[in-house]
């Protein structure tokens, strides 16, 4: 019978040998791409919103290693745009701009820049203007929801109050669901194109969690507002009418007995 037990030990050690360097290669590799970058004058992340846009570099390092962890990892934000409204964010002129104040004769078409991306983005301008104007609405509308439940309290025609506040709601519901739906659709479509083009160049995209929660928890709570109204609207009267007359029989309780 043949033992194999000494081979075997010996693949593994020039296995893990392996695994080991060509980790360590592929961060010293890692470290290289990104001090490069930061020479020629790009940065490492770039952070687009609905009105401006902001830069800036991970620390203590771009990428997680065996010092570094990827909790340990933060922005470091150094510049954010004015705010600008149907602001559109071109990555292309934001790196053009920062690649013509370096020392380097170094542009895009040198880099591979996909003109793809260019073509994917400058289709989302319309979508952009849309979501802005349709933001701008469901603010006003919520605005002017707020002040009208508040009047509503001290409103005499209790269903025409319901039915105002209702009809009110729905707008601004259907103005910030939209936008949502837009302002989702526009980040999950964003980052799959920068993804699926740049990943060749060592580009990539992601959607902002945070913010996508916030507007669909506004849309959920305004919805929450249509249902009470729409309740309110239908049952309301009924109610309003028994709370009155169980106060009026109330009084005339009291008449009697006194």
């Amino acid at each position: 019978m043949m033992n194999t037990t000494e081979s075997t030990d010996t693949g593994n050690t020039i296995k893990d040998w392996w695994n080991a360097a060509s980790n360590e290669i592929e961060e010293q590799i890692d470290e290289a791409i990104g001090d490069v970058a930061r020479a020629i004058g790009i940065h490492d992340f770039y952070s687009a919103h609905v009105l401006d846009y902001c830069e800036g570099f991970f620390t203590p390092a771009a990428l997680p290693n065996d010092t570094v962890s990827k909790g340990d990892i933060s922005r470091n934000v150094t510049y954010c745009s004015n705010t600008t409204s149907m602001h559109h964010f071109n990555p292309r002129e934001q790196l053009e701009t920062e690649l013509a104040n370096n020392k380097f004769d170094i542009d895009l078409s040198k880099l591979s820049w996909p003109e793809e991306i260019d073509d994917g983005l400058n289709a989302l301008k319309v979508a952009q203007a849309a979501m802005f104007v349709l933001y701008c609405v469901a603010i006003v509308m919520i605005a002017i929801a707020f002040l009208a439940a508040i009047a509503g309290l001290f409103f005499n025609d209790h269903r025409l109050s319901s039915f105002v506040n209702l009809t009110i709601d729905l707008i601004a519901l259907l103005c910030i669901g939209i936008a949502s739906a837009i302002v989702t659709a526009i980040a999950v479509k964003a980052s799959d194109l920068i993804n699926h083009y740049g990943n060749d160049i060592g580009v990539s995209a992601t959607s902002g969690k945070k913010f996508l929660a916030l507007t669909w928890v506004a849309t959920v709570c305004m919805f929450l507002c249509c249902l009470a109204w729409c309740f309110d609207c239908c049952v309301g009267k009924k109610g309003h009418k028994a709370r009155r007359g169980f106060g009026e029989k109330n009084n005339g309780y009291r008449s009697g007995s006194s």
